[in-house]
């Protein structure tokens, strides 16, 4: 054993308080530290082997000193890993780092974002319950409120977003939950979270943010009333396009009471191996996110210059119908931008068939720059009338910024439209 060794301690992830999430060289305490701290020392534990690294425990169980021990695990009056779809060390420090990140008094990982938005809905529902959300969801996000929860007898109503008059009238009423996404994807529309969250709580409803195109670099939206915030951390966090997750923030006693014996008994985990890439992946969040929203709005002035492009949404810029809202709520703009290409879905397919450096896929937050086409690829199946409703049209491109310089994105953004006008 190690000269002055420390080991591991054995901290139920539903009972790890968030105080030990930020640690001193010898598992003191140590005042609250910035956000590019946390980053990287946020939920750290070390064994007794005093790794650097965070440690990789692949393992599905974990063994007892004894049996009565074993029970007492069980019956709760002892805290003691148990099994990785309950509990693992690594994902506790992911879920640490998260919670002290967001300012969260508890976190839980997931397998992937969609396991994160179900979970947080489907922990806390029941047949009778009734659901508020905004129309701009991303897809699989509008098919749960669409076509999920009607099956189990949870009565739902969409609202525009942006149109306060209709948050109004559909809490007018009890509410169980509210679901939203600030900024939307893929148009960058923006909520007004206090006065939602308000007027949420007034109807009896809990408030659940999808928070991933922002980060909680750029908002927080527990700071404005938001109950629960959750996130794909296949997206910014991990940043680097290697491996999927989610994850789940709230209070301690609903992540406890409600959320927590849901994710045991359906087993959304998330693999030791998966929320390790995400724990590498967040050390360097802090500088990957400026870099990006900074290149996002050089691209954003650019492509409001061409002729090819009808239209541009970027939250900070002055063009953006809600950039006062958006400038109140965030610290910058954010990694995407959204345009429409004139021509309609040939002449945008000529523009994304023309791209030499930005690569056609539908992931975001990565470090390679990426555009999709909404129409026929995230928002599919929401169907053309809803599309509609939600400003989508054929020629509309969703561009994740990336880390490449700017000069080499802007030149081949500026080759890909001149072929679409062709």
């Amino acid at each position: 054993m190690p000269k002055n060794s420390r080991p591991l301690r054995p901290v139920s992830p539903a009972t790890q308080p968030v105080g030990e999430q930020m640690m001193g060289h010898n598992s003191d305490p140590v005042r609250a530290l910035r956000p590019a701290t946390q980053l990287v020392r946020g939920g750290l534990m070390r064994s007794n082997f005093d790794e650097l690294s965070e440690a990789m425990y692949l393992t599905s169980g974990f063994v007892y000193d004894s049996a009565a021990q074993a029970e007492a695990t069980f019956a709760g009056t002892e805290t003691h890993y148990q099994y990785s779809r309950f509990g693992n060390p690594t994902v506790s420090m992911l879920e640490g780092r998260l919670a002290a990140l967001e300012g969260a008094e508890a976190c839980r990982a997931t397998a992937t974002g969609m396991a994160a938005v179900h979970s947080a809905m489907l922990s806390h529902l029941k047949a009778g319950d009734r659901v508020v959300a905004s129309r701009a969801l991303f897809g699989s996000c509008h098919w749960i409120v669409s076509t999920l929860l009607p099956r189990y007898g949870i009565s739902t109503e969409f609202v525009d977003g942006s149109d306060l008059a209709q948050w109004r009238a559909a809490l007018s009423r009890p509410a169980t939950m509210v679901l939203l996404e600030t900024p939307s994807n893929p148009m960058l529309e923006i909520v007004d979270l206090r006065t939602v969250c308000d007027l949420a709580h007034q109807a009896g409803a809990l408030v659940v943010v999808d928070n991933v195109f922002a980060t909680p670099l750029l908002q927080k939206p527990m700071d404005f009333g938001a109950d629960i915030v959750v996130y794909s951390a296949t997206k910014h966090f991990d940043g680097q396009g290697r491996v999927l997750g989610g994850c789940v923030m709230g209070s301690k006693k609903w992540v406890d009471e409600v959320l927590q014996p849901f994710i045991r008994n359906t087993g959304p985990s998330i693999s030791a191996f998966n929320a390790w890439v995400i724990l590498k992946g967040l050390e360097t969040l802090h500088l990957r996110v400026p870099a990006m929203c900074r290149s996002a709005s050089t691209i954003a002035d650019m492509l409001a210059e061409r002729a090819e492009v009808a239209r541009v949404l970027y939250p900070f810029r002055a063009d953006h119908p809600q950039q006062k809202l958006a400038m109140a709520q965030m610290s910058a703009g954010g990694t995407l931008v959204s345009f429409d290409i004139k021509g309609g879905k040939e002449a945008c397919f000529r523009f994304m068939d023309a791209l030499k450096l930005i690569d056609i896929a539908n992931n975001l937050g990565d470090a390679k720059s990426m555009a999709t086409h909404p129409a026929t690829t995230t928002h599919m199946r929401v169907g053309a009338e809803e599309r509609a409703k939600l400003g989508i049209t054929d020629g509309t491109v969703r561009l994740s910024v990336g880390l490449e310089d700017v000069a080499d994105l802007i030149d081949d953004l500026a080759e890909a439209l001149d072929a679409a006008a062709s």
